[in-house]
């Protein structure tokens, strides 16, 4: 006999929430469960497997798009993964350019807090290097 789940179930096993399932559902990623007589969903194993693919691909920062292309090529297992690879190769370029903007991001502010003189708000650096001074909030 095969071994179904419920949708919680399946969200346990997964660590998936049931909103996220059946958001993945919607969008065409996870297939559809048949229903039970009394109208609830009916996972398989196959659903269990196919969300775990989706969910390690998010782990990994795939986007949506990219993990219903690598759905779809993994269905085809006799063709050349020369496509998985450049979807692949471009994300890394992506996290790697991220990374770049994230160490920068990291510098600027390192310097900032170097700067800072620990006196009042009116002569604060970092407040100045934000922009110009905010206008005074007088309450009548």
């Amino acid at each position: 006999m095969t071994q179904t789940f419920s949708i919680g179930e399946l969200g346990r096993r997964t660590d998936t929430k049931v909103e996220t399932i059946r958001y993945y559902e919607r969008s065409g990623l996870l297939p559809a469960p048949p229903r039970s007589s009394g109208n609830y969903r009916v996972y398989s194993q196959d659903h269990l497997t196919h969300l775990s693919f989706i969910r390690r691909a998010r782990e990994l920062g795939f986007s949506i798009e990219q993990i219903r292309i690598l759905l779809d090529l993994a269905k085809n297992t006799n063709q050349s993964c020369a496509c998985v690879d450049s979807i692949t190769r471009d994300h890394l370029e992506d996290i790697e350019h991220k990374i770049r903007d994230l160490q920068s991001l990291h510098h600027e502010l390192s310097q900032l807090l170097a700067q800072c003189q620990k006196g009042k708000i009116d002569d604060c650096r970092i407040l100045e290097t934000l922009g110009p001074k905010l206008p005074l909030n007088h309450s009548s």
